[in-house]
C-alpha cells in the first residue's frame, strides 16, 4: 500500500531572482510538497521509524532554503527535491514553487518538479 504526504504552503524567504534588486532581499516563497512512500509496514507497526518523518523533512527544507539563494525558481525547486528523494523511504514526489506577485496581474508564478526511484 502507498502513500502520500503533503507539506502544503510552506511560506519562506530567501534570495530568489537575477536582476539586481532581486539579489538585494530576501522574497517570499511558498512551497508544496508531495512524498509517495510504501505504507504497509507503517501502518501496521504505527512507529514513525517505518514512515516518512515529515517534520524532519520541513525543517532540512527550511534550513536549507533559508540559507541559499538562487536565480531560477526551477533551481530552488529543485534543490527541494533533492532533499526530499535523499530520504530513502521516498519513492516518489513532486514540489511546487511559488513566487508570490513576481509578475504583475498575476497571484503569483510556480514551478513544478518531479521524480521517482
Amino acid at each position: 500500500m502507498r502513500a502520500t504526504i503533503k507539506i502544503k504552503n510552506l511560506a519562506l524567504r530567501t534570495i530568489i531572482g537575477f536582476n539586481e534588486w532581486e539579489r538585494n532581499k530576501k522574497q517570499d516563497v511558498v512551497i508544496n510538497v508531495e512524498m509517495e512512500f510504501e505504507a504497509k509496514k507503517a501502518v501496521e507497526s504505527d512507529n514513525i521509524k517505518d514512515s516518512v518523518d515529515y517534520k524532519k523533512v520541513k525543517n532540512e527544507i527550511i534550513a536549507g532554503v533559508e540559507a541559499s539563494n538562487f536565480n531560477l525558481l526551477e533551481t530552488l525547486a529543485n534543490y527541494v527535491l533533492k532533499i526530499i528523494m535523499d530520504h530513502p523511504q521516498v519513492l516518489a514526489a513532486k514540489v511546487e514553487v511559488d513566487k508570490p506577485h513576481s509578475l504583475r496581474f498575476t497571484k503569483s508564478v510556480s514551478v513544478v518538479v518531479s521524480a521517482q526511484r
